[in-house]
């Protein structure tokens, strides 16, 4: 391994010329025809969406870091964008409605063309000549599904540049003379990489854990290594524990600071924090509100667990058991929360005309809809989508002047572990007592968890009445208190203000669990098993007989495949061997091999494996930074059997040329799925090299000329299984978007 830096500025003149040739090259294909499609495609409906958000201020949940949005709306701004398009839908035109789609696409396009270079600078760091660097480098670049990928407003071009900025960063440090001014450059740019990697997705996690078991191999040799000082060890430990650990760090928390600075506005998302979180939002803030609860009282009701929904009910009935009217969680301030405190031994007293008697731990209540008249009501009917024999229905039931009956009552059952000491733990207080409310005749706890009722509710969150159900989804408080007859000193309580770390704090859970509750199938999700081998793709986009199919370079694919396997063979022969009494390990030739190679395999591998224990959607494109290991790994290996069993240059460079020569007729052969181009059926058959290859042939014409034809429509028309799947749409489009499946409610 060479002991110098790869700058662009120490190169030689040729590999000079070469870098700018192949990012001239990649300037051509990653940004060719980068216009169309013109409408949206795949995930931009998320991503494109966000930025529109981030424009506005407007608070959304995503299970993604912010970095990479950031960007990509700071794109949009820039070209004008207002951020009124609401990319809604798959297929929806952005032409007519004004949309700088095209600046926003080119940000993920630039960050992966300059993965290109990134890649001939990493192999000239691992010690590959400026052939095999330039392989590498083009073998990335003519990769169908890295092109693809980075031709939208996606996430993934920008995951993998920051890994491969990784990866680059981490060869050079470790060429770097230790304590000099480059070797602490490199240590910097590699976990200011690590920060921006994992700041783009949580995959990022995956490079941190590379270069953490890189780390503590190399404090491991330097144990042993005599000529380092204790003192000098130390330093090692210690400015990479700055650098690896804090930096990241450090650059993670800033990318959510200006996040929470952009988003300060309610919206869609803010439905998955707390109330606390929520109150830091503008027209979120809540004023101030007696303390003290009152027989009386005009209340809204918190669930504690799922988000903080109110407990709400409207003017509509269950289709189905009593038929009386829905009682729901909503996530929403709405008129509809509003409930009436009523004594349940005198229902008859107006209580708000008299002074007030404070609810206390054990006090049995009746909640009257203050809307509706109806009061909260339970029975031994099961709920609508619920249908346990240990749920029971919850309803609002009565009308104006009715007495109403026993099924009403529920008593509070103050939680002091859970409430604020001192008072709260006896009366109950806004905000501060934690409560369930038992229901007297059954026994059951009034109950929420994250099951949404059908469209007759709105889709609003299933609320009932449960005898086994788990403490933290029947543990309730009142946010909004009033009783007309309090003092006017009376003691007032609001909301703790939340700091920023207290906010990251929880962004972080929520996205964690959104992330693991995404274990829906979709119509194009695959299992980690079936990337390797590149056994299906993605359907991102169908119209006017074209089509955009995320589809890996076959070739490369299992080029790449094929070098793990090698890699895999020659530790277990070295092992074998070793056990034998061989010390292949002495050869110069199988170090260089196993550090050099070796690193790369165990980077694809933790980039790889990880899947397996994930039970979520999967997709293709959680192999690309994985993919991108494998094929620097391959191209080592190839540098090195070039060097110690070919050794004829003319041999070595037509050989070289040869693999050149396949990846990019492959990449030709599969281009029109990637740049959405014109295409025939014979042709997408031709190119169908996998038989389990699920992109259809039969969206394309027989004859490339009916594309100059005026008889084609305006929109897609697909084969007869895609009509007959969607035999309700209202346009062959509509039958196209049905194939594509709905956007993924994204990923890790």
């Amino acid at each position: 391994m060479a002991s110098t830096s790869t700058k662009f500025s120490t190169l030689p003149a040729k590999d000079k010329a070469a870098i700018l040739s192949i990012t001239g090259l990649a300037v051509l294909v990653r940004l060719y025809k980068i216009w169309q499609p013109s409408s949206v495609v795949f995930d931009e409906v998320h991503f494109g969406g966000f930025a529109s958000k981030y424009i506005k201020g407007r608070y959304f949940m995503d299970v993604h870091p912010p970095l990479a949005k950031l960007l990509i709306t700071l794109a949009g701004y820039l070209a004008g964008y207002d951020g009124d398009f609401d990319f809604k839908d798959i297929g929806k035109d952005y032409i007519d409605a004004g949309v700088p789609y095209v600046a926003m696409r080119l940000l993920p396009a630039t960050l992966g063309v300059l993965v290109i270079p990134l890649s001939f600078l990493t192999l000239k760091a691992y010690g590959c000549t400026s052939l095999t660097s330039c392989l590498g480098a083009l073998l990335v670049l003519f990769e169908n599904a890295l092109t693809t990928q980075s031709r939208f407003i996606l996430l993934d071009s920008p995951l993998v540049f920051f890994t491969a900025l990784t990866a680059y960063a981490w060869a050079n440090f470790q060429n770097q003379p230790a304590f000099q001014s480059s070797w602490y450059w490199y240590l910097f740019l590699t976990g200011l990489s690590l920060g921006a990697t994992v700041s783009v997705k949580w995959v990022g996690l995956f490079t941190i854990a590379w270069v953490g078991v890189s780390t503590v191999s190399g404090l491991w040799h330097l144990l042993g290594d005599l000529s380092v000082s204790p003192k000098q060890y130390v330093k090692h430990f210690f400015w990479r524990a700055v650098f690896l650990i804090g930096v990241p760090v450090i650059f993670y928390m800033l990318m959510f600071g200006i996040h929470f600075i952009c988003l300060v506005n309610p919206g869609d998302g803010d439905g998955f924090m707390s109330s606390e979180f929520q109150a830091t939002l503008n027209n979120k803030k809540m004023a101030d509100t007696p303390a003290d609860v009152a027989f009386g009282s005009h209340i809204t009701i918190r669930h504690l667990n799922t988000q903080g929904g109110y407990l709400h009910s409207h003017d509509h009935l269950y289709p189905t058991g009593s038929k009386q009217q829905q009682v729901t969680l909503y996530p929403h301030k709405d008129d509809n929360n509003l409930w009436l405190v009523e004594n349940a031994t005198d229902v008859d007293v107006d209580l708000r005309t008299l002074p007030p008697v404070y609810l206390r731990d054990g006090d049995v209540i009746r909640l009257q809809h203050v809307s509706t008249d109806r009061r909260l009501h339970s029975h031994d009917l099961r709920p609508p989508v619920t249908e346990a024999d240990w749920q029971n229905e919850v309803s609002a039931y009565g009308y104006k002047g009715f007495a109403g009956d026993a099924n009403d009552n529920f008593r509070i059952e103050i939680l002091e572990s859970k409430s604020k000491s001192g008072k709260a733990q006896e009366y109950v207080r806004a905000i501060e007592t934690k409560f369930r409310l038992i229901h007297t005749i059954t026994g059951c706890a009034l109950f929420s968890h994250k099951v949404k009722l059908p469209s007759w509710a709105y889709e609003q969150q299933e609320v009932t009445c449960a005898k086994q159900g788990t403490l933290p989804n029947s543990i309730w408080y009142i946010e909004y208190n009033e009783h007309p007859t309090l003092p006017a000193d009376a003691e007032k309580v609001n909301y703790p203000k939340v700091g920023f770390l207290k906010k990251f704090a929880e962004l972080q859970r929520v996205m964690w669990e959104t992330n693991a509750g995404l274990i829906a199938s979709h119509t194009w999700d695959s299992r980690p098993e079936a990337w390797p081998s590149l056994r299906r793709g993605i359907n991102f986009w169908v119209r006017d007989h074209k089509q955009v199919y995320l589809i890996g370079n076959i070739f490369i694919w299992w080029l790449s495949t094929a070098g793990l396997v090698i890699y895999a063979l020659f530790k277990i022969v070295t092992i074998l061997r070793w056990q034998r009494g061989y010390n292949d390990y002495s050869l110069p030739s199988v170090q260089a091999f196993d550090s050099t190679v070796g690193t790369n395999v165990v980077a694809w591998a933790l980039h790889y494996f990880p899947f397996y224990l994930m039970k979520r959607q999967l997709f293709l494109h959680h192999y690309l930074p994985a993919l991108y290991f494998a094929i620097l790994g391959v191209v080592i290996a190839w540098d090195l059997f070039c060097k110690k069993v070919l050794r004829h240059k003319a041999i070595v460079t037509a050989a070289t040329v040869g693999i050149l020569a396949i990846a990019v007729y492959t990449f030709v052969m599969l281009s029109p799925l990637a740049y959405a181009e014109p295409w025939t059926k014979y042709q997408c058959e031709n190119a169908k090299l996998m038989k389990h290859w699920d992109f259809d042939c039969n969206v394309f014409p027989t004859d490339l000329a009916k594309y100059d034809s005026s008889h084609i429509a305006n929109v897609s028309s697909v084969d007869a299984s895609f009509v007959e799947a969607s035999s309700t749409a209202t346009s062959s489009f509509q039958s196209a978007k049905d194939t594509i499946g709905e956007p993924p409610r994204d990923e890790l």
